[in-house]
This record gives C-alpha cells, structure tokens and sequence, in this order.
C-alpha cells in the first residue's frame, strides 16, 4: 500500500532551471525550503514547495553540531538521496559541506557528482565568493549546474568572526555585487544571498538573468528560502531575523510525547483497541497446552 501511495503521491511537472528562468521573467516567486529527511520531503512535495535545499545545516539542526563544519559528503548524500524519494518533482539542491569543493577542481567535481550521479540532485550549492570562480568555471564545465552561495557564508565562520550580515557598508555591498557578477560569468546556475541589505540584494537581482534566491536578503529576490526547523518552530535558540515561524511544533510535539509518557505509567496504554486479537476459540486451545495468560 505504501509503495502504490508514493507513486501516485505526485501529479506534478518536473521544476527544472528553466521553469525557475521562468519564473524570474514573470516575477512569480519561488518557494525553497531545508529538508533532510524522506517524510517532510514528501509534505513539500504535496504542499507546492519549488525548491528544496539539502542543506549542510543539518549539522546543526539534525546532528545538534554548533556550526556547519562537520558534517559529511557522505551523511548528507544521504540525506538527498531521501528526500528526492519524497519529493520527485521538486527542483533538488545539494549543499557541498566543508572542504569538498575548496581544496581542487577536480575533487570538486568529483564530489558534485555524487549529489547529482547517486541523489539525483539537480544541482549542488557552494559558498564563495570571486575565488571561486575557476572551480564553478570548471564544475560547469563538467556539466554540473552550480549555484552561489554569497553574503553571510557559515562556512567561513571563523574567518568572518561569526554569523554577521555581509554588504551593509557601500564598499562591501558593491564587492558583492561584483562577486555575483564574476560568479555568474564564471557559469553559476544561480545565486543565493544570505544576511544582505535590501538595496545590494536588488542591484543583484536587477543585474542578473540568474534566479536570485535570499535568505534574508529582503524582498527584492527572485524566491526565498528558510531552514525548515525554524520556521517550524523545531529550533532552540536565538533565531535569524529572518526566519518567520509559521508553527511551533516543538510544543505540540513536547505535549504529544509527556502524554505518551503519563499512559504508559498510567497503563492506559495500550487498551484493548491496540492489540490483536487471537482466532476464536484459540485462546482456550492455548490454556489447553498447558499454557496461561498469567504465565
């Protein structure tokens, strides 16, 4: 049953890079969000989501990692290979965690392909900035869709000196706007800021035939995206602020397990209506082997 519900599960057509061209011709936004699992992929799948991004935060919102950093090409292959089980439709971004791609071209492609070769992605993420531009060139090359990461980068946390919001003076907000330019030159399939000023996000997105997807970069891009955890409200902590919560199910799910707890302890549970029932007649043939319910 379970096997015939996800094959019907979804009636839409494929998003492609060029229905997102499309889109940002028209001005319909895109929806993106985070997922690293089978299950809310299947939910976004059915909910009308663009994008999903398989994103490298799940170092911290699944592993419970206080930064990115240590999460692998391996777990988070993974993760796509789920979620695209779940959402076959969806436009499906890979996330290339930490030293994948920075050391070598070739090593960057090598592991790119993995996300698109075994999950089925359709393209992967990389955060940089112009010195990245002869890796996405060649990753490009290599028939490997790329989208750039900008602005905030918490790959490079400890080089930036945390988690702070990139272009908010005019000099570093045209060395950004410079950086999308050079990226897109160099082959990037799309762009993703992150923790930018609305006015650079704008010039950007204005300037460039690329989808421009903000992750708290204002109002003027092409599409939005969130890391699912926060805006449902999952998360623990201080929250970007960005991130609109939409729900908290943290509390429903607290609640939901503190009764599970109080039946068990209280034997309300399970009660008759959760069990299976032996044939008629065969509870007495049991005790007839010399069998009891007591026993």
């Amino acid at each position: 049953m379970r096997i015939a519900a996800d094959e019907s599960m979804s009636q839409r057509d494929k998003t492609t890079l060029s229905t997102l061209m499309g889109r940002k011709r028209s001005g319909k936004k895109i929806a993106v969000l985070t997922a690293y699992d089978y299950p809310n992929a299947c939910i976004q799948e059915e909910a009308g989501v663009d994008c999903i991004l398989v994103g490298d935060s799940a170092a911290q919102v699944v592993l419970g990692h206080d930064s990115t950093l240590p999460i692998t090409l391996d777990f988070l292959v993974t993760l796509a290979t789920a979620v695209r089980r779940g959402a076959p439709s969806v436009y499906l971004i890979g996330d290339m965690p930490y030293l994948s791609y920075q050391v070598t071209a070739p090593e960057a492609i090598r592991n790119a392909g993995r996300f698109m070769a075994e999950a089925g992605c359709d393209c992967v993420k990389v955060e940089g900035d112009r010195r990245l531009a002869e890796t996405v060139s060649a990753m490009t090359a290599a028939t490997i869709p790329v989208m750039a990461h900008l602005g905030l980068r918490p790959q490079a946390v400890h080089q930036t000196g945390g988690y702070r919001a990139q272009g908010r003076t005019a000099e570093s907000a045209n060395r950004l706007i410079e950086d999308a330019r050079i990226l897109e030159e160099a082959g990037a399939c799309a762009l993703l800021l992150e923790a930018v000023p609305p006015e650079p996000a704008r010039i950007i997105a204005e300037a460039t035939r690329l989808p421009v997807i903000g992750c708290g970069a204002g109002p003027h891009c092409d599409g939005h995206v969130v890391v699912l955890h926060d805006m449902l409200g999952l998360s623990t902590g201080p929250m970007p602020r960005f991130v609109k919560r939409y729900g908290d199910l943290r509390t429903a799910t607290a609640d939901a397990v503190r009764a599970w707890v109080l039946d068990i302890a209280s034997g309300a549970y399970p009660g008759a209506e959760h069990v299976y029932p032996m044939g008629e007649g065969e509870s007495a043939g049991l005790r007839a082997l010399g069998n009891s319910e007591s026993a």
